[in-house]
């Protein structure tokens, strides 16, 4: 029972942290990379579908992404979304090909996306002491139930917490790594 919940509060751990990973992977560096506008939600066909659904997104240089949407009809509302997004990009396109220029960075804006990248980590910590929280309740309700011992609580409560901290150290690793990726001149 105890190896249960601690498993299962692992599982949601790493989905914490590969969710903090693809979410970083959309925050621009300066280098052209399809992940960058690949969930821009784009309407078409009388619904909203992710970028990546509507078109081949290519990185053919370091500072340019081409975008060749499936249906050319649909070329117009690509270029709507990515405009609305928060990317800051100019698209421009030759009635087939959409091409996304990537400006280098100022230093205001490093120190912007650096603190973007701050909060979406602790975003993440908060969502793995919540894990935390929830898996030690479990482990609250087996004890109080006379299913595990005060000493096999106890024992599973610092388990719990080392998971945690590994968890939180991972987060902090991603963060720092897009941190220093984006300042990165």
């Amino acid at each position: 029972m105890i190896e249960d919940v601690l498993l299962d509060a692992e599982e949601h751990m790493d989905k914490s942290v590969s969710a903090l990973r693809s979410e970083l992977l959309s925050i621009r560096t300066g280098r052209a990379t399809p992940a960058l506008v690949e969930n821009v939600m784009v309407s078409a066909y009388d619904s909203t579908l992710p970028l990546n659904q509507a078109a081949t997104i290519a990185a053919p240089e370091p500072r340019l992404l081409t975008i060749r949407p499936w249906d050319v009809s649909i070329i117009g509302n690509i270029e709507r979304a990515i405009l609305k997004s928060d990317l800051g990009l100019t698209p421009s396109n030759d009635g087939k090909i959409i091409r996304l220029a990537i400006p280098s960075l100022t230093d205001e804006r490093r120190r912007d996306l650096a603190k973007v990248v701050s909060r979406r980590a602790e975003e993440a910590r908060v969502s793995i002491r919540n894990i935390r929280r929830d898996a030690l309740k479990s482990l609250g309700d087996l004890q109080k139930s006379s299913d595990i011992t005060e000493d096999e609580f106890f024992k599973s409560k610092e388990d719990l917490q080392e998971l945690t901290d590994q968890y939180i150290g991972m987060v902090d690793a991603v963060g720092e790594q897009k941190q220093a990726e984006i300042m990165e001149v």
